[in-house]
């Protein structure tokens, strides 16, 4: 058994039936916060201007647009939670570190809290998968 295989079947028999509310609750509010970002992409796309990663905006915008309605929709699913989650990784690492950062860790600074939150849980589903009640156990359990 190689590493990835470990992770996965640790993260298998390790997740608890209460965890999936939670993993829906993340993938609904990504979802969510995706759309938000598509109805006003000004203010997103004031976000990543104000980075200087010399990305074009356009497609920073709609990259972060689409993996978060796309990847909170598969979360919430259930379906394909670790790789979903894996693509979320970067995105609130950029948001946690260089976008609500510059606030400063103040209790008022609720974006960076929320980013954190959502970074730890993204963290956790991309190790622990997607649970019991999810459509990557019924389809592991009607493929036999």
């Amino acid at each position: 058994m190689n590493m990835m295989d470990r992770i996965e079947h640790w993260g298998d028999t390790h997740h608890p039936a209460w965890m999936d509310i939670v993993r829906i609750a993340l993938g609904v509010f990504l979802f969510a916060k995706g759309i938000s970002f598509i109805s006003d992409t000004t203010k997103l796309s004031h976000l990543v201007t104000g980075l200087d990663f010399h990305l074009y905006t356009v497609t920073a915008v709609h990259y972060v647009a689409f993996a978060h309605i796309f990847g909170g929709f598969l979360i919430a699913l259930g379906c394909l939670t670790r790789i979903a989650s894996i693509i979320q990784i970067p995105i609130l690492l950029t948001a946690v570190f260089f976008v609500n950062i510059r606030l400063g860790f103040s209790y008022l600074n609720s974006e960076l809290w929320l980013s954190m939150i959502t970074l730890i849980l993204v963290i956790m589903f991309a190790i622990v998968g997607s649970g019991r009640y999810s459509m990557d156990e019924w389809m592991k359990n009607h493929d036999k």
